[in-house]
Parts: C-alpha cells; sequence; structure tokens
C-alpha cells in the first residue's frame, strides 16, 4: 500500500472535528474541492470508505471511526513535541488559543496579552469569547478562564485576577418609578434584565448570600441578552434592574447614574482562574502567558482541584 501524507491524515480529522468540508477547508486553508479530492484519494489508497457523506454532513464510517480515535491521540502528540522544540529557540514562540467571557477579557486578559504581543513577536494568541462552558480539549484550546467554582475537577487553576463582587443596580428613575426592592425575594416583582447562558440555553439565575443563607432568584423582565455589554445602556435607560460586576458599574455609581441596591446580599467572592488539563505538557509560549497572567496575591500558587 502506497505510503500517505501525514497531511492528509490531519485533513482527516478535520473534516470529522467539523461535520462539514467547507468549514474544514476553511481551518485548514484550502477549497472544499481540493480536501474532497484528498479524502477521495486517501479512502482509494486505503481501499475503504472513511466518510459517510450528505448533502449536509459528513459523518465517520466505521472504518473512519476506528481510524479518527487511532489518529487523534497520535496527531496531538506530533503538535506538543514540535511547540515543545520552541524552548530550544533563542525566544518564546508558537501560538496559544484561549476561551473566556467577555468580561475576563475585557479587564483581565487584553491588557496583559498587548504588553505579552510587543515585547514577544514570536509569540500569537487567540482569543475566543464564548459564555458557554466549553470542553477546551476536544475544542482544542491550550485554556479557558472562568470563576473558580465552575472549573472542572482534573483540571490545573492558576488564579489571574482578584476576588470579584456581583451588584444589583438601577437607575434612579426606575428606582423612583418602581420602588427598592429590599430582599431578594422582591425582584420577583421587578423588571429585570436577563442574562441567557448558550451552554444550558437558560436564564442565568441571579445568586445571592448573607449570614451564610446562599439565594438564587430567578428574575422576569423584558429584555433578555446573552452578553453582559448590552446591558450597561439597557440599565442605563430605565429598562429594568441588572446584575453587573462591580467594576463595570463603579463610576456610574459614582456618579449617580446608577443606584445599588441589596448591598447586604452580595458579598466578594473568588474570582478568575486560568485552566488547562493536567496532563498537557505546556509550551514556552503558554508558560510565559500564564506567568504574565499570573495574580500575585497570597493565593499565588497553581492549584490543583480535587
Amino acid at each position: 500500500m502506497p505510503r500517505t501524507n501525514i497531511d492528509d491524515l490531519a485533513a482527516f480529522i478535520a473534516i470529522v472535528r467539523e461535520g462539514n468540508f467547507t468549514k474544514a477547508a476553511g481551518k485548514l486553508g484550502v477549497t472544499p474541492s481540493a480536501l474532497s479530492h484528498t479524502m477521495r484519494g486517501l479512502e482509494e489508497r486505503l481501499g475503504v470508505r472513511l466518510l459517510a457523506r450528505t448533502t449536509r454532513s459528513v459523518t465517520p464510517t466505521p472504518a473512519g471511526e476506528r481510524l479518527r480515535d487511532t489518529l487523534e491521540p497520535m496527531l496531538e502528540r506530533i503538535d506538543e513535541e514540535l511547540s515543545s522544540l520552541s524552548q530550544f529557540r533563542d525566544r518564546p514562540s508558537g501560538k496559544v488559543r484561549l476561551t473566556a467571557s467577555e468580561h475576563p477579557i475585557d479587564t483581565i486578559l487584553m491588557p496583559v496579552v498587548c504588553r505579552l504581543l510587543v515585547t514577544h513577536p514570536d509569540i500569537e494568541v487567540e482569543l475566543v469569547v464564548d459564555y458557554g462552558l466549553t470542553d477546551i480539549v476536544s475544542e482544542r484550546f491550550d485554556a479557558g478562564i472562568r470563576l473558580g467554582d465552575v472549573v472542572a475537577k482534573d483540571m490545573i487553576a492558576v488564579p489571574i485576577g482578584p476576588d470579584m463582587r456581583s451588584v444589583v443596580v438601577g437607575s434612579p428613575e426606575y428606582l423612583e418609578r418602581n420602588g427598592r426592592p429590599e430582599t431578594p425575594q422582591d425582584l420577583t416583582s421587578h423588571r429585570c434584565i436577563n442574562l441567557r447562558l448558550p451552554t444550558h440555553g437558560g436564564l442565568y439565575a441571579w445568586e445571592f448570600e448573607r449570614d451564610g443563607r446562599e439565594l438564587r432568584v430567578r428574575v422576569e423582565g423584558q429584555l433578555t441578552v446573552n452578553s453582559i455589554a448590552p446591558m450597561m445602556p439597557a440599565v442605563l435607560g430605565g429598562v429594568g434592574l441588572a446584575y453587573l460586576p462591580m467594576d463595570r458599574v463603579s463610576g456610574q455609581l459614582e456618579s449617580g447614574e446608577l443606584v445599588q441596591v441589596l448591598d447586604e446580599w452580595t458579598p466578594p467572592y473568588a474570582g478568575y482562574f486560568l485552566y488547562y488539563p493536567s496532563r498537557r505538557q505546556p509550551t514556552p509560549a503558554f508558560t510565559v502567558l500564564v506567568d504574565a497572567l499570573r495574580h500575585r496575591t497570597r493565593r499565588d500558587a497553581d492549584t490543583r482541584l480535587g
């Protein structure tokens, strides 16, 4: 049997992952027709059908599933070994892929990443905004960023920011028309701006705590968004109450544009952690980024959760 090019095998894996020739071709930087020709040639050389094609999707055949299960860890190992060779360069190089929601990207990642890219011209960083609980292993991210209480148990977690606090705020005009909620339960009679979580498809339940008592309240209102960015103009415009990170509203609270309510029910909580699989060998570029992001506090130690 003729020897198979490793690029053809990598192309096969890309097609299986994307479930679509067009998407896989975009990832690989080739045309869909060229990718289809490559797969036909691979199947002819192997003498087996690897992919079942329909007008809408592409799925692996039983033979394709077996090849995928064998190839994926091998190709990942090759990628890791090739990346590790950068340690022999005079300066760190390589690409780092991270996923996080908008808030940590805006407040923590971007200031650090911008400085890092200027001082390390051979490092590339890709940031993907995602409010879902992305599986960083299957989606081939080097790391993700989440609050400490939602990091998977088998991950290494590094604190990258201080403790946080989320607060309930409203415009003076809204509170004058509708009154102030005195307890979290009062929110059920108020108009609130909801946040939809893509992973579960449901609405985020606002979280409260007082004297060791924890509450989650599902609120209702006229506006639902899937990002916290649109909440600010909405709450400033009197659409309803919003539950936002304190650092996003501190300026408006000082100016009087917004008013905080339920203050005693919103204590601080653990901030953001960068997390990554314990079994993955960090590349020099990733190590440089982690060290730059690490939050220098008394908690400054890698924490293996679990």
